[in-house]
């Protein structure tokens, strides 16, 4: 099966929102085994918007819709469609008693123009959407497939994946179910240079992606039974965390500061944090990760070594700059003020580059501290600002995994 996705909205094509959502059905279509060999961005305009859909009916079995699907005359995603099939709309009895369901929740009276989303057409079957006003079509015909999605992204996955992925799996004659490895350390072509070997799979395919938490490896495959599919998927895994071994840390869902919750819950261990370049960005992440009131005692960040240090030491410190030095006096004395199993210093700066768009060199200092023994590390990191905070929380929040492992 060939599908295309049609992102409309002028405000895509003005720059005022980032479209996320072509990218995650690209990432979904492409689990499923279904080809994506087109998308495109068009605005709210009837005319051009009938243009790209006529010709997506005549290359591609599938076609995806995102956004549009709203009260007011902009959202003509459903007059569009209904227009190209030849068919008329009408209010679904039960879409518009959901909207006055709704509207009753949340104790607002309902805009008569909200009834437009209650409208279908004869060949359209609703895809519920418990999340928002804006129900989804899914359509048959003449041997195609239109589906259409609300715009934003926090409606349109639990659709895509409670209303739409079995459908389409239905659509396939086979299950198809897809698993994730997750590594860091390791850059995007050096996992493709070892793993090359067992890329070449047809079923289970692997693809490599470049993500914020790391390199990831997809791994799909493809059986009449979703127990045979796992256990292709089981084989290849297998063969891939023998490449990567320690490098990869984690597998769909999970997180680096989960995966480190875990290992500091078993272990009933403690943590407190102390840091400078990542701007409290360990503290919260931590923080945020479910379950952190059991092991995460606190955080502190800092600007000068005054902020914690007596005026002796802090001098001393001062001299240092970013220091391995520092980050090792940071760990060992935000242990001691939270009372905690263990402390983690991290120190770095971030110079200036002559690179275009504002990057920056980051070094990293990494300093452990268990009260019985000390793990201190280095790295040195080149982007944005943000980008630096992101990969040296990653980097520190690994390099506590591994630390963690050890028996």
């Amino acid at each position: 099966m060939r599908a295309e996705i049609i992102a409309t909205g002028t405000e895509i094509l003005l720059g005022e929102i980032v479209d996320t959502n072509t990218s995650f059905l690209a990432g979904e279509l492409a689990a499923l085994g279904i080809d994506i060999h087109f998308a495109s961005s068009v605005g709210d305009n009837y005319e051009r918007f009938s243009g790209v859909l006529r010709q997506a009916w005549q290359r591609s079995d599938i076609i995806i819709t995102t956004g549009g699907l709203g009260p007011t005359q902009g959202d003509i995603t459903r007059d569009v469609i209904a227009a190209f099939l030849s068919e008329q709309t009408y209010v679904d009895e039960g879409l518009k008693q959901n909207l006055i369901d709704f509207f009753s929740r949340v104790g607002v009276p309902m805009p008569e123009n909200n009834l437009r989303q209650a409208r279908l057409i004869p060949s359209a079957k609703a895809l519920l959407n418990p999340l928002g006003t804006a129900p989804g079509w899914w359509v048959e015909k003449e041997g195609r497939t239109i589906i259409t999605l609300p715009g934003p992204p926090g409606e349109l996955k639990p659709m895509w994946r409670s209303q739409v992925v079995p459908r389409l799996q239905q659509q396939s004659g086979a299950v198809i179910i897809s698993r994730v490895l997750k590594t860091w350390g390791l850059s995007e072509s050096k996992v493709d240079e070892v793993t090359a070997p067992l890329l070449s799979s047809p079923n289970p395919t692997v693809a490599i992606y470049a993500r914020q938490d790391g390199i990831v490896l997809r791994i799909t495959a493809k059986a009449p039974a979703a127990e045979a599919a796992r256990e292709l998927i089981a084989r290849k895994e297998a063969e891939i965390r023998g490449v990567l071994q320690e490098h990869v840390w984690g597998v769909d869902e999970d997180t680096l500061a989960g995966v480190v919750g875990h290992l500091l819950e078993s272990k009933n261990l403690t943590i407190a944090v102390s840091e400078t370049l990542t701007c409290g960005l360990l503290a919260y992440t931590l923080a945020s990760t479910p379950g952190n009131t059991r092991y995460f005692k606190g955080g502190i960040v800092i600007n000068t070594p005054e902020a914690i240090f007596n005026r002796e030491r802090a001098a001393e410190l001062a001299g240092n700059h970013a220091s391995q030095q520092n980050a090792a006096a940071m760990a060992s004395s935000v242990r001691a003020q939270f009372n905690a199993d263990i402390g983690i210093g991290l120190d770095g700066d971030a110079a200036k580059s002559d690179s275009v768009g504002g990057a920056q060199l980051g070094k990293v200092f990494i300093a452990i501290d268990t009260g019985h023994t000390e793990h201190n590390a280095s790295q040195v990191y080149s982007g944005r600002p943000g980008q630096l905070a992101r990969r040296a929380t990653q980097q520190t929040l690994y390099t506590l995994r591994n630390l963690l492992l050890r028996p």
